[in-house]
């Protein structure tokens, strides 16, 4: 059971505080096997909006450094996600409306992309990257994988999902670049392969490296599932341990068919077709729909995002559900459920 990366908006300047400590140490004590991080900024324009947490700087290490050891102190995994939101960055906080910021206002700051192609038609566009930008991007993730061993943590994921700067590379809904980082397929998932192995090198063999993507596009001539088969079989190659598998985030009206566990298929298929470890994450409630996804082979681990924001001790509960003789905490023992 893995806690899926979620944004809290609850960090200045980049940096981990109490709240992330006790936010993520709390599903730590719950139960859970892995804890992957939030989408940490590997850049200041990387951040989704002014509140991301960022691992751009050395001085962020010190506080990261104190959630994972805690975690470690209770028997779990810790994670991180390395994220650059790409065209999708400078936004207002959620609680103020998560409205994009123009680079000339408060908060706000000039957004780089694959394409200059907004998100949404009435948002600022973003520059598309230059030889430089695209460098400073690879060099960013070395560096913040790098800080990312300085402070420990097990795992690193590279968010490359859900719209974000390399989910913009390689649809074609958003790179229309006329380079050797746009056009064919090979071209749009370049930069990610790139990343992929500059970070590889950096992190090392010792701990494992993951990767998420979105499946699809859910949108015509979009990114397609097929697609996501022959990435995963790329980053495989480099080295690549395991993909978190998600879907959609890179159009804005996209009619996505969400129901229980409607990602799980796609996290099946690129495992049997790749021959790669995945992660089914979306609408998995129960521990009879978590068991049933991992009995049938659909998935190697099962991510979950608001039922843990619910339920901060999730592992515990489906332990008994299941009829499962679990340890809990020593401090909360006298309250464990009776099998």
């Amino acid at each position: 059971m893995v806690v899926s990366p979620m944004c809290m908006y609850s960090s200045v300047d980049g940096f981990a505080n109490d709240f992330h400590l006790v936010h993520l140490g709390s599903r730590a004590t719950g139960g859970f096997g892995l804890i992957i991080q939030e989408a940490t900024a590997v850049s200041p324009e990387g951040r989704i909006s002014y509140g991301d947490l960022g691992i751009w700087r050395d001085e962020h290490i010190e506080e990261l450094k104190q959630i994972v050891n805690f975690c470690h102190s209770q028997d779990a995994l810790i994670g991180i996600q390395l994220a650059h939101a790409g065209r999708k960055a400078s936004h207002h906080l959620p609680q103020d409306g998560a409205r994009k910021i123009p680079a000339d206002k408060k908060n706000g700051w000039q957004t780089v992309s694959a394409s200059s192609l907004s998100f949404r038609e009435d948002e600022p566009a973003p520059t598309a990257l230059d030889e430089s930008g695209i460098q400073k991007v690879k060099d960013d993730y070395v560096a913040a994988t790098r800080r990312a061993k300085e402070a420990g943590y097990d795992v690193v994921e590279i968010h490359a999902a859900h719209g974000y700067l390399f989910h913009q590379f390689y649809s074609p809904l958003a790179n229309k670049r006329e380079d050797e980082y746009g056009g064919s397929f090979d071209n749009r998932i370049r930069l990610l392969l790139e990343v992929t192995a500059a970070v590889k090198e950096e992190w090392g063999n010792e701990k494992p490296l993951f990767v998420r993507i979105s499946a699809t596009d859910w949108t015509e001539g979009g990114w397609t599932v097929e697609d996501s088969v022959l990435l995963s079989k790329g980053l495989k190659e480099l080295g690549v341990d395991f993909i978190d598998t998600s879907s959609g985030g890179n159009v804005p009206r996209a009619k996505i068919p969400t129901a229980p566990g409607y990602q799980a298929g796609f996290a099946e298929q690129i495992r049997k077709e790749a021959g790669i470890l995945t992660g089914a994450v979306g609408q998995i409630t129960t521990a009879e729909q978590s068991e049933g996804i991992l009995q049938k082979g659909m998935a190697d681990l099962v991510l979950y995002g608001r039922e843990c924001l619910r339920h901060p001790y999730l592992p515990l509960h489906f332990a008994h559900d299941l009829g499962e003789d679990f340890d809990w905490p020593i401090q909360y023992n006298r309250a464990k459920m009776k099998l």
